[in-house]
């Protein structure tokens, strides 16, 4: 990788350590993070040492998801391919469409083209041969949830916070996993409100395998990834695609088509509209602030009866 990487890749023994690596950023979502990503889960599956792949984020948190700030913050002054250099640009398959005037035409499959190289670069942990365990720590919201997603197994802190706010306004789950997950009840219940779980609850749930506290995730991660790494690749990548098979089997990829073009859509409803306009006066961080503070920004436990 060169000096401007901004995903970390190091072979471990049997472990390929992928980490994602824009601290200051919150790890947000890059063309660039993207295409650097794909290729480190390509030479970790390619290298026949390798048996496990553990993908993780530097800094405060996995991932923030995508890094829209100045394409939503672009429409006040009409400039729509803002985001700059090697993680951005008129072209750049993240903001092809998030990055256009909503107010002016707009091309869904352009759009969909677009988004559509995202979810293949998150499906680039789905597809690979070799098992990926995510550990997460901090926060894993938006887009960064694709990547815990797509992976085989989540370790996530017991404080940490994962879930998709976007479905209140302005997104949907390109990768379309949550059911797949959670099942569809679940699925509906984060969808339906925005809400997140926290590590505990995302065991309880069944996202994760497991919620250590903070100061022990990453023991429990490397007492995990140590047990897989000792079993033969060739029965890793069995086992591994054996299981793949129920979830395409359940229509995974029709459902990608179709959440991948609701993403568009919803970047394009009078309320996202009203949301990227707000984002253009105020500052992206400052309509996410508002668009989320109704909710109060808590998780289903908080519900209980």
């Amino acid at each position: 990788m060169s000096a401007d990487s901004v995903v970390r890749y190091e072979r471990d023994g049997r472990v390929a350590r992928i980490t994602l690596d824009r601290p200051a950023r919150g790890n947000g979502i890059t063309a660039q993070l993207l295409t650097e990503l794909v290729a480190c889960v390509e030479q970790a599956d390619l290298d026949p040492a390798v048996h496990v792949l553990v993908l993780s984020g530097e800094g405060k948190g996995f991932c923030g998801g995508y890094d829209l700030v100045a394409s939503a913050e672009g429409m006040l002054k009409g400039e729509y391919g803002i985001s700059g250099g090697p993680e951005g640009s008129p072209l750049d398959p993240i903001v092809q469409g998030a990055n256009h005037d909503p107010s002016g035409n707009w091309d869904p499959m352009v759009d969909y083209a677009g988004m559509s190289r995202n979810v293949r670069a998150f499906m680039s942990l789905f597809v690979a041969s070799k098992p990926v365990v995510c550990k997460v720590h901090g926060f894993c919201v938006g887009g960064g949830t694709d990547m815990a997603l797509c992976s085989d197994l989540l370790v996530i802190a017991a404080d940490a916070k994962i879930g998709y706010p976007p479905a209140r306004v302005w997104g949907s789950p390109t990768t379309s996993l949550w059911a797949a997950r959670l099942g569809a009840q679940r699925a509906k219940r984060l969808l339906f409100t925005g809400d997140s779980l926290n590590g505990t609850e995302a065991v309880e749930w069944g996202l994760a395998i497991e919620a250590p506290a903070p100061d022990r995730l990453d023991e429990r991660t490397e007492i995990l990834i140590g047990r897989i790494a000792q079993v033969p690749v060739n029965q890793l990548q069995m086992m591994k695609l054996l299981v793949n098979q129920e979830l395409y089997s359940q229509g995974l990829q029709t459902t990608q088509i179709l959440g991948t073009v609701f993403d568009g859509i919803t970047r394009h409803t009078p309320e996202g509209f009203a949301f990227q306009e707000r984002a253009a006066q105020a500052g992206f961080k400052q309509a996410v602030r508002e668009r989320d503070e109704r909710f109060g920004d808590a998780g289903p436990s908080t519900f209980k009866g």
